[in-house]
């Protein structure tokens, strides 16, 4: 095979890329991917993780070849080649750059190279897989995941304070906690990470003990201060003030600061006007439920930091039947795994569906008429006009996804969902079906409408 380097038009590609895409989406999919090799007609391309090159080749694979054949003329072939962790440095190629800085140069370099720092023991107080390399992105968290990443480079800077919030499960103290490891690990700043409890039960016994000048230095001489779960300290209006004191002490001296909250600041209740006033100053990012790609993800990597072998059927049952949280899929899973570790035996679609029969039971037998009035009430119209002829925007699009939802959530047909729908062939429901699918691409939100659209259905479904 002739060699060729094509690296400077792929260098040129990728700035192609960044001035069309922004800088938020081009650091969430490009910044750790790595040019490898070309040959006569084609470019090998390294990534850390196979849904990171899933995602890449399925969005993005055309416009790169696009732009790669306008520089180079030619109709090049994109390979691309899973290197996770350490296992980059010996593939990728010695003379690109970015890689060599990012490993540390290559094996035939390792004898010139500086003893490695010591590493600083484990923090105590954070648990050693909340990592960003163990920390899925998708689309309902990457600008978190990439706002984390540079607060974690750079604390006490930009991004101060930073408030990360959404329901139960949705990694938000993983998210965190990460941020906590990397500066711990690789500087000196002084971290404390701390849920709102301990720093309740904290004040309490430095009242009681009168070590309240204690307290105040260990809180207000750190140099990083994370907290989870404020929303605990509503309706304790003390520990409010003494946070208030310690939030503008640390953050005048340029210290960073770190929340977890389940809601968003204005939804706090019985909270001080001032501290609220101080979190709706903070960067803000908002988790939502993972998209199914994502869960999947999600599963698979668990799966394999825990050496299970989990075929894609069972990986695609989870991930169907629970959607509300990272919480609620990671302990199926391992629920799974746990019985294939006791019962020495592989785990098939059959077992899983007889183990976590608790799990898919919990998603009731929905009628279709419930999912029409969850949709209908959320978009202010009427059942009948969802059932009815109108095909307004306003009308069309609530069907649409209500026919959607049916297809999803229940084991109705095409045709018995249109028969419901006043009477409309399976064709017009296929059709609807689509129509929703193919605004995943182009609607980054509409993913969570759906979430929670389902959450209201099966609340209503159990009334």
């Amino acid at each position: 095979m002739v060699e060729v380097d094509y690296e400077e038009f792929w260098n040129e590609t990728l700035n192609q890329l960044r001035s069309e895409l922004g800088e938020e989406e081009f650091s969430g999919w490009f910044t750790d991917i790595n040019y490898l090799r070309s040959g006569e007609e084609n470019i090998t391309i390294g990534f850390p993780s196979s849904f990171h090159r899933d995602r890449v080749k399925t969005r993005y694979q055309n416009n790169i070849k696009t732009k790669l054949k306008a520089i180079t003329g030619k109709d090049i072939t994109l390979e691309f080649e899973v290197i996770p962790g350490e296992n980059a440095g010996a593939k990728q190629k010695s003379t690109a750059k970015n890689a060599h800085d990012r490993t540390g140069g290559q094996a035939s370099a390792a004898k010139n190279a500086e003893p490695e720092k010591s590493k600083r023991k484990q923090h105590p107080n954070m648990r050693d897989d909340y990592t960003f390399e163990r920390y899925i992105v998708g689309e309902n968290n990457n600008f978190a995941h990439n706002a984390a990443k540079a607060i974690s480079k750079n604390p006490g800077t930009a991004y101060n304070p930073f408030l990360i919030y959404g329901g139960v499960g949705l990694g938000k103290t993983h998210l965190m906690q990460a941020i906590g490891n990397y500066i711990h690990e690789n500087s000196d700043n002084k971290v404390i990470c701390v849920t709102s409890e301990e720093f309740l039960n904290e004040f309490m016994d430095g009242i009681a003990q009168n070590k309240m000048n204690s307290f105040k230095n260990k809180y207000r001489q750190t140099d990083v201060l994370l907290i989870d779960d404020i929303q605990f300290f509503q309706d304790k209006p003390g520990v409010q003030e003494e946070l208030f004191h310690t939030f503008n002490t640390l953050l005048n001296a340029k210290k960073q600061l770190v929340f977890t909250c389940d809601r968003p600041p204005s939804e706090l209740k019985k909270f001080s006007e001032r501290l609220i006033s101080r979190f709706e100053q903070s960067l803000k990012v908002d988790l939502q439920p993972p998209r199914y790609e994502v869960r999947c993800a999600i599963l698979k990597a668990t799966a394999e930091n825990r050496g299970a072998v989990i075929p894609d059927e069972v990986i695609d049952l989870i991930s169907k039947n629970i959607s509300s949280n990272v919480r609620d899929l990671i302990s199926a899973l391992n629920k799974l795994i746990s019985f294939m570790e006791i019962m020495k035996q592989p785990i098939t679609l059959e077992i899983a569906q007889k183990n976590l029969r608790d799990v898919l039971a919990s998603t009731p037998n929905l009628s279709i008429d419930i999912i029409q009035k969850a949709v209908a009430e959320t978009y202010s119209i009427s059942v009948n006009d969802i059932k009815g002829k109108k095909r307004n925007q306003k009308i069309v699009y609530p069907r649409q996804l209500a026919m959607y939802i049916c297809r999803e959530m229940t084991d109705f047909s095409t045709t018995e969902i249109g028969e419901a729908f006043g009477g409309r062939d399976h064709t017009t429901v296929m059709h609807s079906i689509e129509k929703i699918q193919g605004l995943f691409i182009t609607d980054p939100s509409l993913d969570s409408t759906i979430e929670n659209l389902k959450r209201t259905i099966k609340e209503l479904s159990v009334k």
